[in-house]
Parts: structure tokens; sequence; C-alpha cells
């Protein structure tokens, strides 16, 4: 191996490392108390390890259910981006209409608006269709992802224009075409794009905040920060273990994903070179 590659590497490893030092001081202080916590900052193992700090923590509030409503809105938000991206993009990629190049161009740039900017205009819809306080106010409006159009449209360009034509020539229409050719052609695009939006979804704190106000509606994100300003004083220590519990869910995601992430992008065209 190359100098150059040592150190290449060794600078990566040791980056990686700093990246796991939050996560690890996150666990370890879950197992204090807060007197040990703040009396002891420099003190790494807990002495002694106080385990009860994740039973008492998720008996305190709905954990369970809110697990739940992550967990079932992340999924519907993975299913509908995928299924709706899908189209968009296939559209984009093969069907030639006229503005077509400018209404994508037009739908990439509302990327480039923060959503805090529309939350207003977003929010009155919402309470027109009585959808505040409802998990419908979390999954219609996330079907719309331009970035999850691009990137699934950069997958299908890739797939060969032969491959269609034999399907027409089969006898095949569009939808037949876009189900049985371009669909399985594009399933590391697909799986990768699951990922980042589960992630996403799991981990979305603002909507969640402005959208809800029922503790048993409340996702995982928005409960900690409930329960961690429920008493006057912070418990670290239970905030730190129900914390740990909820960061379970995408340390799986990510484990399971990163390699399907990264060679995706790769293959869009995403990576450079």
């Amino acid at each position: 191996m190359r100098k150059g590659q040592v150190a290449l590497h060794a600078t990566l490893t040791i980056g990686g490392l700093l990246m796991l030092f939050p996560f690890v001081w996150m666990v370890l202080m879950s197992f204090k108390g807060t007197p040990q916590m703040l009396n002891n900052p420099t003190d790494w193992l807990p002495n002694p390890w106080r385990a009860a700090n994740y039973s008492d923590a998720l008996s305190e509030m709905p954990f369970g259910l809110a697990y739940w409503n992550s967990f079932y809105i992340a999924v519907l938000n993975v299913v509908l981006t995928l299924l709706t991206s899908a189209m968009a993009a296939y559209a984009f990629a093969r069907i030639r209409f006229r503005g077509s190049n400018a209404l994508f161009v037009l739908f990439l740039a509302t990327q480039m608006v923060p959503s805090q900017v529309t939350i207003v205009p977003l929010y009155l819809l919402l309470a027109k269709l009585g959808w505040i306080d409802s998990h419908l106010a979390l999954i219609v409006p996330s079907i719309a992802n331009p970035f999850a159009v691009f990137l699934l449209r950069q997958f299908i360009r890739a797939v060969p224009v032969e491959l269609e034509e034999a399907g027409r020539l089969d006898g095949a229409g569009r939808w037949r075409i876009f189900w049985s050719i371009v669909l399985p052609n594009i399933r590391p695009g697909l799986g990768a794009l699951g990922i980042i939006t589960f992630l996403a979804s799991w981990n979305s704190f603002f909507f969640p905040l402005i959208f809800l106000n029922t503790t048993e509606l409340a996702t995982v994100p928005l409960l900690l920060q409930r329960f961690s300003g429920q008493h006057g004083a912070i418990d670290y220590g239970l905030t730190l273990a129900a914390a740990a519990v909820a960061v379970v869910p995408t340390l799986i995601a990510f484990l399971i994903g990163q390699r399907k992430i990264i060679n995706s992008m790769a293959a869009s065209g995403l990576g450079g070179k």
C-alpha cells in the first residue's frame, strides 16, 4: 500500500473515531445518575452503572406508542415517496413533452426554498383540510420530494432504451414497461432512496413540532423534546437513556444501508470522480 493510501486511511479512521465519540459518550452517560454526571463530568465509566435509567425513561412517557407512530409514518413515507417519485422520474426521463426540461428545473428549484419559508401557507392549507394534529400532516406533504425524483431520474436514464423498445415490440404498454422493466433495473436506487427517506422521516422534528399537539400522536423526536422539558430540572441520565433508545432504528438502518447508499450514489453519477 502506498504512503498516500496509508495516510488517507489513517485520516479517515481518525475522522470516524471522532464522529463516533458523541454516540459512545451518550451511551456511557445514559448509565449515570445526574449527581454523578455533574460532580464527575470527566469520568467516562459510570460508577455505579445505573441501568434503571432505561426502564425509568420508558415508563415516564409512552415511548412504545411514539416508536409505533414514527415507524409506521416512516414506512408510509418510504412507500409513497418511492412510488410517486419513480413515476415522476420516469416521466421526466423518458416522456418528452413541451416544457419538460423547464418544468424539471423548476421542480428542482423548489429544493432551494427552506421549509421554514413555506410553513405558514402549508399550515393554513392543512388546517383547511382538517389535518392539523393528524399524522396525515406528516405523510402527505412529504410525498413530493424533488431530490427523490432527481435521484431516480439519474438511474432511469442509465437503463438502456433498447430494453424498453424490446418490451414495446412484445406488446407491452407504458405501464407494463415501467413496472416490469424500469423498476427492476433501478432497485439499487430504490433501496438507497428508501433508506434515506426512512432516516429523514424518523429523525424529523420540525414538522411534528408544528403540526402535532396530542402526546399520543407524538413521534420519537417530539416525545424526547417533551420528555426533557416536562420537569423543572432536567434529569440528564433519563434523557440520555431515552435518546439512546431512540437512536437504535437509525443506527440499524445506517449499518444495513451505508454501502447501498454509497454504491447507488456512485452509480447515479452523484459521487463525482
